[in-house]
């Protein structure tokens, strides 16, 4: 697994930001009652974090992690739920459809990167935890059952 570029990382954290800021500026500036924004704020942030959760569930299975049936069900139904829920609020709102289209695209834009930073931050975390346990840690093995058993034998000796 390759560490994620700086610039990859630089531009899914610049999207994240972008997304979430310009969809939390347009409510801030909406002329709507307070309710209302309330909803698509709340229908941002459970949106944010279904994205993630279907993420970590789908690499997870990926790399044999087990997840259960029930988890991966309810991650995927809730970023479809959050989608649906975007789209009817939108579709019975009264405003401009230009508007309608600025919350789709930035709502749109912050689940995709939040799943982009959710990546590179699991393959970042990866690669420092291989560079843990790399030769310069512990002498020629590669296996981290050895490094855990060296140390083991070192602790016994003491």
């Amino acid at each position: 697994m390759n560490q994620p570029s700086a610039a990859f990382i630089s531009a899914s954290w610049l999207a994240l930001g972008v997304g979430i800021l310009s969809f939390i500026i347009g409510l801030w500036n909406a002329e709507m009652q307070l309710n209302e924004k309330g909803y698509y704020f709340t229908v941002l942030m459970f949106g944010l974090f279904a994205a993630i959760s279907v993420q970590k569930a789908v690499r997870d299975q990926l790399e044999g992690i087990p997840v259960t049936s029930l988890y991966y069900s309810i991650a995927w139904f809730s970023t479809i739920l959050c989608i649906v829920l975007l789209v009817v609020g939108l579709w019975n709102a009264d405003m401009l459809r230009s508007e309608k289209g600025f919350y789709s695209l930035s709502f749109l834009l912050s689940m995709f990167a939040a799943i982009a930073v959710q990546k590179n931050t699991r393959d970042q975390k990866l690669a420092d935890n291989k560079g843990l346990f790399s030769a310069k840690h512990y002498e020629g093995s590669h296996d981290k059952s050895d490094y855990h058993g060296k140390q083991e034998k070192e602790q016994d000796a003491h």
